[in-house]
């Protein structure tokens, strides 16, 4: 059994910091660290959760390539369950390069490759019975999967009593609630970033951006609100905006979303209420933005604790 699946995008990250501006045609520009990590929403928040001691599976799509290689490596290393990783030849494994500048934010060039092939077929759904938590990871860059593909199987795996999640993507097509309006009433739990909220919802007040999703029947709506914390809203009414941990300078923003959404769902698992559900979350985002790379700023469950005991203070 696992408690989460992450089904969705997985990529290398080639991390270039510090880069404040680009250098001209032609020319050279040195940086302090070019660095390999994983990345991609799905690979991010898998490794998370183990870090964190969350039992984890992971399902997606990569190429028979280096990148492809070294992500499946880098999972098997932290215990991932990788029954549901299909490599394929032929395919090039989907790579960003992360622009990080002297302020900590981060800026993408991205390659779809093999998450643009991947489809309902891929999926090994007895993995997904055999899990707690259903997370789709990454929504609006899996351009053959995206709308009623995902929203079939998260109605799947709701009519199986599985916790359906899903986070989004930044999505340049400009597709928004064409796509994610499908999934919407398949979910447990959405959790997208306020950027994306806004494009999807088409509302500039947080609340009103909740308000949404729950009218189109998602049952809890989480809006991830960066340096801000995040704001929560049920369908029952329930709601708090929780602030995060400010007096930690960040060093990298590199998957501080994916953690986020790690914490959250480390939270669900362990049966918490929202509010502390919110409030560790916040921790394990704080924790992400500590060190270069998506995962490695992430501590196990106890060591979060007694950093939230102690800012508590």
């Amino acid at each position: 059994m696992f408690d989460v699946t992450c089904l969705g995008i997985l990529v290398a990250d080639a991390i270039a910091k510090t880069v404040d501006t680009l250098p001209e045609e032609g020319k050279l520009q040195l940086v302090e660290q070019l660095e390999l990590h994983t990345g991609g929403c799905a690979t991010n928040t898998a490794i998370d959760l183990a870090k964190i001691g969350i039992k984890t599976a992971v399902i997606g799509k990569v190429g028979n390539d280096g990148f492809g290689n070294y992500i499946a490596s880098e999972l098997k290393k932290f215990n991932i369950n990788v029954e549901g990783l299909k490599i394929e030849d032929g395919l090039n494994t989907s790579a960003s390069v992360v622009i990080v500048s002297s302020k900590g934010e981060r800026s993408f060039i991205h390659c779809l490759g093999s998450n643009a092939q991947f489809v309902e077929e891929d999926i090994d759904f007895s993995i997904i019975e055999k899990s707690k938590i259903l997370f789709i990871a990454g929504a609006l860059l899996l351009p053959k999967f995206d709308g009623e593909p995902t929203a079939r199987v998260l109605k799947k795996a709701q009519a199986k009593d599985i916790y359906t999640v899903l986070d989004t993507a930044w999505d340049t097509t400009g597709r928004w609630m064409s796509a994610i309006g499908p999934c919407l009433p398949h979910l447990d739990l959405f959790i997208p970033s306020i950027e994306e909220a806004e494009m999807i919802s088409g509302k500039k007040d947080v609340e009103e951006m909740a308000d949404v999703f729950l009218s189109k029947g998602v049952k809890l709506a989480v809006i991830k609100l960066g340096k801000n914390g995040c704001f929560i809203k049920s369908k029952d009414g329930e709601k708090y905006t929780i602030p995060t941990y400010t007096d930690i300078k960040p060093v990298d923003t590199t998957g501080a979303g994916d953690s986020f959404v790690a914490g959250f769902l480390t939270g669900i698992v362990k049966g918490w209420n929202l509010y502390k559900c919110g409030k560790f979350a916040n921790a394990v985002g704080t924790h992400c933005v500590m060190k270069v790379g998506a995962s490695n700023g992430i501590k196990c469950l106890e060591e979060i604790l007694d950093f939230m005991e102690k800012y508590e203070k």
